[in-house]
């Protein structure tokens, strides 16, 4: 299912989502990943889908959207892998401008000290960079990225991007527990300042992780990366990603299409899944039926029950 939603989303508002990568290809194996392990380790662009057929997907989405009386504030690629290794991604871009909504992505940057990359992510509106880390031995532990990349000439490419993008740059950082990060926030932050983002979000773990182990960072660790960041740029561009996005999923008219297209990059609390169930008049045993067949599975994090697709990536090896 290439179009889900649209979905609650912290930065984007209601955003309908652009599955353009199967599951899981990426550049990087996130050890806190909540589509789950990568299956292919891969960084050379190739295409997927066809762009038309994207198009046509998200189209249809959106006009669902439209007489159910959704809002969407953006199409966002938000794939289960990294989205900018579509090597269609550029047409892609240039054939959903025609809808005439706003355009982001959300990617790991691994790629955008290429210059095809970079030429792509600079027609859109809204690009999310991840700056885990600016230490290369914290980004192979936390990131777990392809061994050819270099952490180096990421950096020195987003910021060539900041300086040409003329839309919207927001950045995550993604904080868990169990790492030592010494001074890496004064590290980070000074990247940042560099770097100018409209916002730098500090994250945690809010969903399932790919790695069992992975827990959310401390709140004195959070406080401490907030207060060091908003020394070096400002409190006014400082956020939390913290929070619960809520429960405001679209339904578009099939409630098991639905919830398999929306789990299958997006896991569901239960009590999002329950009140998803009432606006489309359905009951609990839709979702009983698909964890019966085999379709969604059930998983436990932070004390909270969440609902997600069955997907390769989150089978034990």
């Amino acid at each position: 299912m290439i179009a889900f939603g649209p979905v609650p989303s912290r930065r984007l508002g209601k955003s309908l989502g652009v599955n353009n990568i199967p599951d899981k290809v990426c550049t990087y194996a996130c050890v806190y990943c909540q589509i789950g392990r990568t299956l292919r380790m891969e960084i050379e662009r190739k295409p997927f889908y066809e762009p038309e057929l994207i198009f046509r997907e998200v189209k249809e989405k959106v006009n669902e959207a439209i007489n159910r009386g959704e809002e969407i504030d953006y199409i966002t690629f938000v794939p289960d892998g990294e989205p900018t290794l579509d090597a269609n991604l550029g047409r892609e871009i240039d054939l959903l401008r025609e809808l005439g909504i706003r355009l982001a992505t959300l990617t790991n940057a691994s790629l955008i000290w290429r210059e095809d990359v970079g030429e792509d992510l600079l027609k859109l509106d809204f690009v999310s960079l991840k700056v885990d880390t600016v230490n290369e031995g914290l980004w192979r532990r936390i990131d777990r990225p392809h061994k050819s990349l270099r952490l180096e000439e990421i950096l020195n490419g987003m910021l060539e991007f900041r300086r040409a993008f003329k839309g919207k740059v927001v950045t995550e950082t993604m904080l868990i527990d169990g790492i030592d990060y010494g001074d890496e926030f004064e590290r980070i932050a000074d990247f940042l300042a560099e770097l100018k983002p409209d916002i730098a979000y500090i994250a945690i773990p809010t969903r399932p992780p790919a790695e069992s182990w992975v827990k959310p960072a401390s709140e004195e660790t959070i406080n401490h990366a907030f207060q060091t960041f908003v020394e070096k740029l400002g409190e006014e561009h400082i956020e939390y990603l913290i929070g619960y996005e809520g429960n405001a999923f679209a339904f578009t008219g099939n409630v098991e299409e639905d919830l398999l297209s929306i789990t299958s990059v997006h896991p569901m609390r239960e009590d999002a899944v329950e009140e998803f169930l009432r606006k489309a008049k359905a009951d609990w045993n839709v979702v009983e039926k698909l964890v019966h067949e085999g379709k969604l599975i059930e998983l436990e994090y932070n004390g909270r029950k969440f609902y997600m697709r069955r997907l390769k990536s989150r089978e034990k090896p």
